[in-house]
């Protein structure tokens, strides 16, 4: 929550404290499943090296025991540390392992918290590595399905963060009519949760949308993301 809320110092705190207490339960599959969060949030905060190392340890530590659906986790966020540092090849290398990995997930052998790791997740996060890799079609494509998953389990949350991968995929594509369209559609479902990271999302979109000038749809959306960003 704290992760969520934008508190990173707060967050990383409590990440160490539960890894510690996986490894002192001997819970090999959860302490990966903390690793894989240090990872996402190193990632975030800039330091997508540490992300990679963090990723790659998550997965060494699974060598201990088993769970398919924390594996596709920490191969994905492997693609996002990658995607970042600018190694395309390995990114999508990761991402296919992520995808077979997930294709041997059986809820029944998973343990609870494991059940965020389903198809709006993760393709949520294959969408933001494509961006990131500057593959606007597969970013879509990804996004797209992020998007259906999450809203049929009504995820606000993920759906507004997968909306803006559909934004920003059409502004690099230089369609700004299309953007302005998926970004009005991030914001509204941005507008139903409190989070630092849609709210993060929806300022992504506004710096992509500068290089089109004083065009009006830019301000437009700028003055409905103003309400949204304000709060925050």
């Amino acid at each position: 929550m704290a992760y969520d809320n934008g508190e990173h110092g707060t967050a990383q705190r409590f990440l160490i404290q539960s890894l510690r207490l996986a490894e002192e339960s001997g819970n090999a599959a959860l302490g990966a499943h903390v690793l894989a969060g240090m990872a996402d949030q190193a990632t975030l905060v800039g330091h997508p090296a540490e992300g990679r190392r963090l990723a790659q340890a998550g997965r060494h530590g699974l060598a201990k025991t088993m769970s398919n659906a924390c594996l596709a986790d920490l191969w994905t966020l492997e693609a996002r540390a990658l995607a970042v540092l600018g190694e395309p090849k390995a990114a999508a290398h990761a991402i296919h392992e992520a995808q077979t990995a997930y294709t041997k997930v059986d809820l029944a052998d998973e343990p609870e918290w494991a059940a965020f790791i389903d198809p709006a997740y993760l393709g949520g996060e294959w969408a933001n590595a494509f961006r990131d890799m500057g593959q606007p079609g597969h970013a879509e494509e990804h996004a797209q399905s992020s998007i259906r998953h999450a809203e049929r389990q009504k995820r606000a949350r993920r759906g507004a963060m997968s909306q803006a991968v559909v934004a920003v995929s059409h502004l690099q594509r230089n369609d700004l009519d299309a953007a302005h369209a998926a970004g009005v559609r991030t914001l509204y479902l941005a507008s139903q949760v409190k989070s630092s990271r849609c709210v993060e999302a929806v300022q992504d979109i506004q710096r992509r949308m500068v290089s089109f000038g004083k065009n009006p749809l830019v301000a437009d959306f700028n003055e409905r993301a103003r309400s949204l960003v304000r709060a925050a």
